[in-house]
C-alpha cells in the first residue's frame, strides 16, 4: 500500500496515537521498531488543540514529528461511546465535550474537512456505530444512516490525496454486512474497513462475522478491521482476509504493567517477579528484553517511576509489530496456516496456565 509519506507492507497492525502521540513513546523510538503507520483521533484533535492550529503549524506529520504514514479515524466511535452525551440526526452528529461541555456538531463533510487540514494520508468517514446487542430494525437504520453519510463523504472527497476508505457496518447480521458492502463499492472507497465489531459480542460472533464479511470487499483495496487487536485477533483476522488494524491494547496494557510474550501474558505487578533475574520474554530481542529484569520492571511499576511503564510499552509495541512481521513471512512462504494452528495452540496453553495461576 502506498501513501504520499511512504509505502506500508501488510498486513500491518497500527499504533494508536490518539492525541498526536503514541502514548510513553517517541516518533524516534516508533520508527526504530518499525512502525509503518500510525493512527491518530479526529476526535480529540479536533477539540485539542483544535484542527485549524495543527494546520497553521504544517500539518499532523510536522505536528507530531512522525515522518510516515497515519491514517485518521473520523471520530465515530468516539461519539458511540459517549451515547450520553450526543444526538445523532441526518445532518450529523452534535456532542459535548468531554473537556469542557461545550457543544459541537460535525457533519460528514465537516468530518472530511478536518482530516485534510490534519493532513492525515488516510481518513475515514463519519459513521454510526451501533452497540450489540442491537435490534435489526435500529442496525437496519444505523446502516442506512451511515450509507448516506458515506455518499456524502465521498461526494466533499471526490478523489485524490488522501486516500478516503469507506466503513462496512451491520453488527453481527450477515444479509445487512451484505447490502453495506455492496452500497459501499458502488460509492467507490480506496480501501474499505470493517466497523462495529468488538463493542460486546462474542468471539465467535465477531470472528464469524469477519470471516463473512471480509471476503465481500474488494481484494485489491485494502481491509482495515477497527480497533479489533489482540494478538489471536490479529492473527485470526489475518486468516479472514483482513489487511490493516489498530488497537490501543499494546500501549494501555503496558501502562499498566500486562506484558505480551512469547509465552502468554504476564502481570510484572505481581510479588513472584519481585526477584526474578529473567528478561520479560526471553524469546524476545527488544530494548527491554536485552537490558532488564522482570524485577527491575515490577520494581519501576512499585515505585511509580515512568521508565517502567515506557519500558513495558515498548516491549509490547515490539511484540506486536514481530507477531505481523511472522505473519507475512508465514504467507510469503506458504507457511500461514500452519503457523496459525501453532501459534493459536501455544495461545491457548498460556491461557490456561494464567487461569491456573
Amino acid at each position: 500500500m502506498t501513501t504520499p509519506h511512504g509505502t506500508v507492507e501488510s498486513p500491518v497492525f497500527m499504533p494508536c496515537g490518539t492525541q498526536a502521540t503514541v502514548k510513553a513513546l517517541t516518533p524516534h523510538e516508533l520508527e526504530a521498531e518499525g512502525v509503518e503507520m500510525v493512527l491518530c483521533n479526529t476526535y480529540h484533535l479536533y477539540l485539542r488543540p483544535g484542527h485549524r492550529v495543527i494546520e497553521e503549524l504544517g500539518g499532523l506529520h510536522r505536528f507530531m514529528a512522525w515522518p510516515r504514514p497515519l491514517l485518521t479515524d473520523s471520530g465515530g466511535y468516539q461519539v458511540y461511546s459517549m451515547a450520553s452525551l450526543r444526538r445523532i440526526s441526518e445532518e450529523g452528529v452534535t456532542f459535548r465535550s468531554h473537556l469542557d461541555g461545550s457543544r459541537h456538531f460535525v457533519s460528514p463533510e465537516l468530518a472530511i474537512d478536518i482530516q485534510r487540514a490534519l493532513g492525515a494520508d488516510i481518513v475515514m468517514p463519519l459513521d454510526e456505530c451501533p452497540p450489540s446487542p442491537s435490534t435489526n430494525g435500529y442496525l437496519q437504520s444505523s446502516l442506512e444512516l451511515t450509507l448516506r453519510w458515506a455518499e456524502r463523504s465521498r461526494a466533499a472527497h471526490p478523489g485524490g490525496e488522501p486516500a478516503l476508505f469507506g466503513i462496512l457496518q451491520g453488527g453481527t447480521d450477515k444479509r445487512l454486512r451484505e447490502k453495506g458492502a455492496e452500497a459501499l463499492q458502488k460509492i467507490g472507497f480506496d480501501g474499505y474497513a470493517l466497523g462495529g465489531l468488538s463493542v460486546g459480542e462474542s468471539k465467535e460472533e465477531m470472528y464469524d462475522t469477519i470471516a463473512h464479511a471480509a471476503p465481500l470487499l474488494p481484494a485489491d483495496r485494502p481491509r482495515y478491521l477497527m480497533g479489533v487487536g489482540t494478538p489471536e485477533d490479529l492473527v485470526e483476522g489475518v486468516a479472514r482476509g483482513v489487511d490493516m488494524f489498530d488497537c490501543v491494547m499494546p500501549t494501555r496494557h503496558g501502562r499498566t504493567g500486562s506484558l505480551f510474550t512469547s509465552q502468554g501474558r504476564i502481570n510484572i505487578k505481581a510479588a513472584q517477579h519481585a526477584k526474578d533475574g529473567r528478561p520479560p520474554d526471553p524469546a524476545c530481542d527488544c530494548y527491554t528484553c536485552r537490558h532488564f529484569s522482570r524485577a527491575y520492571l515490577r520494581h519501576l511499576f512499585v515505585a511509580d517511576e515512568i521508565l517502567g511503564l515506557r519500558l513495558n510499552t515498548l516491549h509490547n509495541i515490539h511484540f506486536y509489530l514481530t507477531l505481523m512481521q511472522q505473519i507475512r513471512h508465514a504467507i510469503e512462504d506458504g507457511t500461514f496456516a500452519g503457523f496459525r494452528v501453532a501459534f493459536l495452540e501455544r495461545a491457548a496453553l498460556a491461557g490456561r496456565d494464567e487461569t491456573a495461576a
